[in-house]
């Protein structure tokens, strides 16, 4: 019993990770994970009319830089911390 529920969920990890993924890229975020946490970060959208997925463009001016389109710098970054980040020790280790 125990070896069959182990087997299905090894089978179904990789399916929801595949799936995961393509409605994040549906949905235009970019995801960074590892042990420590999940890290959702929005991306410019393809069909933005303003930017056209480059995410910004040039303002002219003695100081050229550029300015964020609304399409993906508007949106909310999400974070989920999973394990806490061990603390990083205050002396030497050697």
């Amino acid at each position: 019993m125990r070896a069959r529920t182990a087997l299905l969920v090894a089978a179904a990890v990789p399916v929801t990770v595949v799936a995961a993924a393509a409605v994040l890229k549906a949905s235009h975020w970019k995801l960074y994970a590892d042990r420590h946490r999940i890290h959702l970060t929005p991306v410019a959208r393809r069909s933005c009319p303003d930017c056209r997925g480059a995410g910004g463009w040039w303002v002219d001016g003695p100081y050229p830089e550029t300015e964020a389109c609304g399409c993906w710098s508007e949106r909310r970054e999400l974070r989920i911390r999973l394990l806490p980040v061990p603390a990083w020790p205050d002396e030497e280790p050697f």
